[in-house]
């Protein structure tokens, strides 16, 4: 065995060979990826602009010289969060626990990230804040948006208010660029009729893995986005690739990349590694699973991720509901399994993408993920919006569910910071 594994090995010379052909000046590939950044300034100043664009400050002075009213909504909300309105940590536990809870030790080393998943209207935020108060509730501690990205900019400062909105509740947040493989940058695909078309990939064929950099420094050093979602594999070598160049690049791997054992799971992590910087940093923040794992595949992979040094880093993202409609076969809830590994798994966030199966199959209008790709002309046009700030209310009880399921076993959870002390 061990002679075996011996061969596995990789040698210096590998490894040399891969560095002379990364800083090969000859090498296209590179090269183009070094035009794009140094376009934007250079690492440096990309970064500075990012900093300054992610300033509350200025986030507020630019929706307050749009005229919107999301303004209004932001500045009440920060009122709400200073006045204390919102339930603590503490409170929380007692409601779920009565007065059991003095008694208890909870796991915080082993806290799971409440994750929601899709934020797509800021408008859908400041309901689910209401509620929150209203009803002593939890905020996510991690928002996904999957909206496209040209249309939230010209919508009364869908991005500005959002991105504001995460820094005053204390939560982090995704956004997904418009270069996400749906945008027809595959020609040969259309809708559902060629759906199993993208069974060979999402689709960032050609130049669009260049185009996916450039959209997420205009956004970057535009509006201080820092985490974005990706898809394909030639975009997450390009986020490394970033950051190891100096852009402090965030981004979150896709379910829709099919990570569904450890050995995918491996070779992601090693990628990572090989483009960490000197610190051992990477860009790889959040690492979301295929649907299809189980608990023995992320139980195996913890170690491996741990090795790595990545544990504090490379969050493992976990679908516990999903979507009624157009993704799995329903019934599907994870959060019996997920309360079984957050004992001993760190780092984990619990992704809410859906109700629980028992209320969407009461619901009139049950949550389908292919509405996600709809535009608010449409969605308006169908009368839908209602229903779908439904749907996201229903993502918000499930996540608070799964808050009390923890509770309930002494674990812990991360909710929005800022909010729940």
């Amino acid at each position: 065995m061990s002679d075996l594994r011996d061969r596995l090995k990789i040698s210096e010379e590998s490894l040399k060979e891969i560095n002379d052909l990364i800083l090969d000046p000859q090498n296209e590939i590179i090269n183009r990826l070094l035009e794009i950044v140094e376009t934007y300034g250079g690492p440096e100043k990309i970064n500075r602009k990012a900093q300054e664009a992610r300033k509350l400050d200025n986030l507020l002075a630019q929706l307050k010289a749009q005229n919107s009213s999301y303004l209004a909504d932001l500045n009440w909300l920060i009122g709400e969060r200073d006045r204390g309105a919102f339930i603590s940590i503490d409170e929380f536990r007692h409601k779920i626990l009565g007065p059991k809870a003095d008694s208890m030790t909870f796991k915080d080393e082993l806290a799971v990230t409440l994750e929601i998943s899709a934020l797509q209207f800021f408008p859908w935020l400041i309901a689910e804040v209401k509620q929150a108060i209203a009803n002593g509730e939890l905020m996510p501690g991690r928002f996904i948006r999957v909206r496209n990205m040209a249309e939230q900019v010209k919508d009364n400062g869908d991005t500005l208010a959002v991105a504001a909105a995460m820094q005053i509740v204390g939560a982090s947040y995704v956004e997904t660029l418009d270069t996400k493989g749906t945008d027809g940058s595959n020609i040969h695909l259309g809708g559902p009729e060629t759906i199993t078309g993208y069974f060979g990939g999402v689709g960032q064929p050609n130049e669009h893995a260049l185009k996916w950099v450039d959209e997420f420094l205009h956004y970057y050093t535009t509006y201080g986005i820092k985490q974005v979602l990706n898809i394909n594999p030639g975009t997450v070598l390009l986020g490394y690739l970033l950051h190891k160049l100096g852009v402090d690049v965030e981004f979150k791997i896709s379910v829709y990349m099919g990570n569904d054992n450890p050995y995918a799971a491996l070779w992601t992590l090693i990628g990572a590694k090989l483009f960490a910087r000197g610190d051992g940093m990477t860009s790889l923040i959040g690492f979301n699973w295929s649907n299809s794992v189980n608990n023995e595949t992320i139980e195996t992979t913890a170690p491996l991720r741990k090795a790595l040094g990545f544990e504090h880093v490379v969050r493992f993202e976990h679908h516990i509901t999903e979507t009624y409609k157009s993704i799995v076969i329903q019934p599907y809830d994870r959060t019996d399994e997920l309360v079984a590994l957050a004992d001993h798994v760190a780092n984990i966030s619990a992704k809410h993408e859906g109700a629980g199966p028992k209320i969407d199959a009461t619901r009139e209008h049950p949550s389908d993920i292919l509405e996600y790709f709809l535009s608010k002309e449409e969605i308006e046009e169908k009368g839908l919006m209602p229903y779908l700030e439904r749907n996201y209310l229903d993502k918000h009880d499930a996540l608070n569910r799964t808050a009390a399921a923890l509770t309930q076993h002494g674990l812990s959870f991360i909710a929005a910071k800022n909010l729940h002390r």
